[in-house]
């Protein structure tokens, strides 16, 4: 679901981007669609070797491994953020 949300944001960026013009909206839109490669090329291999790990060899070295998996959630979660705080400052921006 969170995937085609940031389908959809991206979309809906552009085309207020292509409608209103200023380049805010476009980096809203980009911020948006950043979520993808994040995912795929940082947390993706934290997942993968978490996912390696047999429950009954769980030790440190797993639950540090589990501490940055939610510190890279986090950083998906600051694209977000910024996404939205850039769409609210292009929205304010094109208020007459």
């Amino acid at each position: 679901m969170q995937a085609s949300l940031a389908v959809i944001g991206f979309i809906l960026g552009v085309a207020a981007w292509l409608q209103l013009g200023g380049w805010p909206w476009l980096g809203g839109a980009v911020l948006m669609l950043a979520n993808w490669p994040f995912t795929l090329f940082v947390i993706m291999p934290t997942d993968k070797r978490l996912m390696a790990i047999e429950p009954v060899s769980a030790g440190p070295d797993s639950r540090a491994l589990i501490v940055a998996w939610g510190k890279l959630h986090a950083g998906r979660s600051l694209l977000g953020g910024l996404a939205t705080v850039v769409f609210v400052w292009a929205a304010l921006r094109s208020t007459p």
